[in-house]
């Protein structure tokens, strides 16, 4: 019996050990601690006193002394509310609603989208990073500036380069219907300014001898008939136009009644000549070129576009054009077409603006600046664009939240806008404060901070169990104490 009550004992007291010990290594494992106990270094963090430099705030030191950079003393640390977790009975602010195909679709107050979906609101806690608190001398002495979130239209400017050329619909060139010899030129050099009807040279054709022939025949014969057989002459008359004979000429000849050994031909355009290919004298062929005119009154300027830029490109845009040998004159054009190919060598694009050119200031071949205004689609949130942080992988904006506190925020950035601006996309919500000077200092706060609670955070306790064999121990004394009891007891 005695055996019986001591192993029984044995089991009870076995149980609860491992009880315990199953207990208080689950307790250890969720995190909970004795109280009055200093469990790792996030306590002693609370309780040490950190050191700064008022001019370089990125130097933290554990005891006080001098800054490494300038020298100065270093000031105590303030702890500030920017450390410690948001308050679990605050309730969390909304910044904005977005749509939720669309994070770029940005509302002030809750409803449907575009496309007839539930707006989903963006708290401000889904978008802050590591929150810091700088005093208001030290901000002072970073230069922090700031400026306010707005919406508005985008606008962007494209700058670049282009030549002036001559309009292609609005140039011809002038040659003979009929071969034969150039008696006389009464245009003599190239860039002479002429103008329609003007004479230009006179030559002799057998081709236009007969043809003068037939015509006159044809005139003798209407006179004589009483003006009856008038199809004939309407014939002759036809084929001395064909042979672009004015009809001055025409009359000439109807009027002296003899044929004329050189015809006149006159200019068919207004404009400057840009080729010559007739000497006096000389013997063309019918079909040869003598002369090419363009017309400078309209002009076309080539302005080349990157790739990137293409997006924003369209027929009707308006231009603005400078020139360097006229400086502060500024020529408003109208963009009128796009090449549909790209420049091997260039990889850009050429597109066609157009300019009025009455007084003949604008001459082909020169180059000129250029601007065309584009406007985005809609309105959109706007930033200055050095308040944005570009670090390769991410845009950073910090925005001042009040009371000295500056909270990072990862944003998504549009196009680029006139006047320094940028488009947000998402991120940001309209009337908020952005840093756009001492950003950079603040980044480097933000994450010495963040490196900082990274080091002192508390690392985690392992629960050793006590080994089986303690227990072992404690059992065999029971029963070595209860054998020595028996026995003196026989």
């Amino acid at each position: 019996m005695k055996k019986e009550k001591v192993f029984i004992i044995k089991i009870v007291l076995a149980t609860v050990i491992i009880t315990g010990l199953f207990t208080y290594g689950v307790l250890r494992l969720a995190g909970y601690h004795p109280a009055g106990k200093i469990i790792g270094v996030k306590d002693e963090q609370e309780k040490t006193q950190l050191w700064t430099c008022g001019m370089h705030p990125q130097v933290i030191s554990k005891e006080p002394g001098t800054c490494p950079i300038c020298g100065m003393n270093l000031v105590p640390k303030k702890d500030n509310g920017a450390d410690k977790g948001p308050s679990k009975s605050k309730e969390r602010k909304i910044l904005y609603w977005r749509a939720p195909m669309n994070p770029s679709e940005v509302y002030d107050k809750p409803g449907k989208s575009s496309m007839g979906m539930d707006l989903v609101p963006v708290y401000e806690d889904e978008l802050g990073g590591s929150e810091i608190k700088i005093d208001p001398v030290i901000q002072q002495n970073m230069g922090v500036r700031t400026a306010r979130v707005k919406k508005g239209k985008l606008i962007h400017t494209i700058r670049t380069y282009g030549h002036i050329t001559y309009d292609e619909t609005k140039t011809g060139e002038v040659s003979p219907k009929v071969s034969g010899w150039l008696e006389k030129l009464y245009v003599n050099f190239t860039g002479d300014l002429i103008k329609k009807g003007q004479p230009l040279y006179e030559i002799y054709a057998p081709d236009l001898v007969a043809a003068q022939e037939e015509y006159l025949s044809a005139f003798r014969n209407y006179k004589s008939m009483g003006g009856r057989n008038i199809t004939l002459l309407d014939s002759a008359r036809r084929l001395l136009k064909y042979f672009d004979v004015a009809e001055t000429e025409i009359k000439e000849i109807e009027a002296s009644e003899n044929v004329k050994k050189t015809i006149l031909i006159r200019s068919p355009f207004t404009g400057v000549v840009t080729h010559k290919n007739a000497v006096e004298g000389a013997y063309i062929k019918a079909g040869t070129t003598v002369y090419k005119i363009a017309d400078l009154s309209t002009v076309w300027v080539e302005a080349h576009i990157y790739e990137y830029e293409l997006s924003w490109i369209k027929k009707g845009q308006k231009a603005q054009m400078t020139l360097p040998y006229i400086p502060g004159k500024v020529f408003k054009g109208v963009l009128n077409y796009v090449y549909p190919y790209l420049q091997q060598k260039t990889r850009d694009v050429v597109v066609r603006i157009e300019f009025e050119n009455p007084d003949l200031m604008l001459k082909p071949e020169m180059y000129a600046d250029v601007k065309i205004e584009t406007k985005g689609k809609g309105e959109g949130l706007i930033i200055p664009s050095e308040a944005v942080i570009r670090s390769g992988e991410r845009n950073i904006v910090f925005v001042a939240k009040g009371d000295g506190k500056f909270s990072p925020r990862n944003t998504s950035l549009g196009m680029a806008l006139d006047n320094g601006n940028i488009q947000i996309l998402s991120g940001l919500a309209k009337g908020e404060l952005v840093v756009t000077s001492g950003q950079f200092l603040l980044d480097s706060e933000s994450k010495l901070k963040e490196a900082v609670q990274k080091m002192m955070e508390p690392k985690p306790v392992k629960n050793e169990a006590k080994p089986v064999k303690e227990e072992d121990d404690f059992f065999d004394d029971m029963d070595s104490s209860e054998n020595t009891k028996g026995k003196n007891h026989d």
